[in-house]
Protein backbone atom coordinates (compact mmCIF):
# COMPACT_ATOMS: atom_id res chain seq x y z
CA UNK A 1 0.00 0.00 0.00
CA UNK A 2 1.40 3.17 -0.84
CA UNK A 3 0.46 5.42 2.23
CA UNK A 4 0.26 9.42 0.73
CA UNK A 5 -0.80 12.62 1.97
CA UNK A 6 -3.21 14.76 -0.20
CA UNK A 7 -0.94 17.69 -1.05
CA UNK A 8 1.67 15.72 -1.95
CA UNK A 9 -0.29 12.44 -4.29
CA UNK A 10 0.43 8.78 -4.29
CA UNK A 11 4.41 8.19 -5.52
CA UNK A 12 4.00 7.28 -9.43
CA UNK A 13 7.27 6.83 -9.65
CA UNK A 14 7.75 3.48 -8.40
CA UNK A 15 4.59 2.53 -10.55
CA UNK A 16 6.53 0.97 -13.02
CA UNK A 17 8.95 -1.12 -10.53
CA UNK A 18 5.27 -2.58 -9.64
CA UNK A 19 4.27 -3.54 -13.03
CA UNK A 20 7.66 -5.33 -13.68
CA UNK A 21 7.47 -7.59 -10.59
CA UNK A 22 4.07 -7.86 -10.57
CA UNK A 23 4.58 -9.21 -14.49
CA UNK A 24 7.12 -11.59 -13.32
CA UNK A 25 5.53 -13.29 -10.36
CA UNK A 26 2.13 -13.09 -11.79
CA UNK A 27 -0.95 -10.91 -10.50
CA UNK A 28 -2.63 -13.46 -8.35
CA UNK A 29 0.24 -13.11 -5.94
CA UNK A 30 1.09 -8.93 -5.92
CA UNK A 31 -1.86 -6.58 -5.39
CA UNK A 32 -0.59 -2.63 -5.20
CA UNK A 33 -3.17 -0.11 -3.31
CA UNK A 34 -2.59 3.68 -2.78
CA UNK A 35 -4.20 5.04 0.47
CA UNK A 36 -4.89 8.70 1.68
CA UNK A 37 -3.63 9.13 5.22
CA UNK A 38 -5.34 12.13 5.89
CA UNK A 39 -9.29 10.58 5.50
CA UNK A 40 -8.27 6.69 6.86
CA UNK A 41 -8.28 7.14 10.75
CA UNK A 42 -5.98 3.88 11.19
CA UNK A 43 -3.01 5.68 8.97
CA UNK A 44 -3.27 8.59 11.63
CA UNK A 45 0.37 7.36 12.78
CA UNK A 46 1.44 8.43 8.90
CA UNK A 47 0.16 11.70 8.88
CA UNK A 48 2.84 14.16 8.29
CA UNK A 49 5.86 11.68 7.47
CA UNK A 50 5.25 10.94 3.72
CA UNK A 51 8.60 10.19 2.40
CA UNK A 52 6.22 7.99 0.76
CA UNK A 53 5.86 5.08 2.99
CA UNK A 54 4.51 2.00 1.54
CA UNK A 55 3.08 -0.88 3.83
CA UNK A 56 3.20 -4.85 3.20
CA UNK A 57 0.79 -6.72 4.20
CA UNK A 58 0.14 -10.37 4.29
CA UNK A 59 -2.53 -12.42 5.30
CA UNK A 60 -4.01 -8.99 6.67
CA UNK A 61 -1.48 -8.21 8.83
CA UNK A 62 1.11 -5.77 7.92
CA UNK A 63 4.61 -7.52 7.60
CA UNK A 64 7.30 -5.27 6.64
CA UNK A 65 7.58 -0.72 6.08
CA UNK A 66 9.91 1.40 3.35
CA UNK A 67 10.22 4.81 3.96
CA UNK A 68 11.13 6.66 1.03
CA UNK A 69 10.87 5.77 -3.14
CA UNK A 70 14.04 3.48 -2.34
CA UNK A 71 13.22 0.95 -5.88
CA UNK A 72 16.54 -1.66 -4.66
CA UNK A 73 14.76 -1.75 -1.36
CA UNK A 74 11.23 -1.79 -2.62
CA UNK A 75 11.72 -4.55 -4.91
CA UNK A 76 13.85 -7.18 -2.69
CA UNK A 77 11.48 -6.25 0.62
CA UNK A 78 8.43 -7.05 -2.00
CA UNK A 79 10.04 -10.81 -3.59
CA UNK A 80 11.20 -11.80 0.35
CA UNK A 81 7.41 -11.14 1.03
CA UNK A 82 6.34 -13.23 -1.99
Amino acid sequence: VDVFQAWCGPCKTVVDLFRKIRNEVGSDLLHFAVAEVDSIDALEKYRGKCEPVFLFYAGGELVAVVKGANAPLLQKTILEQL
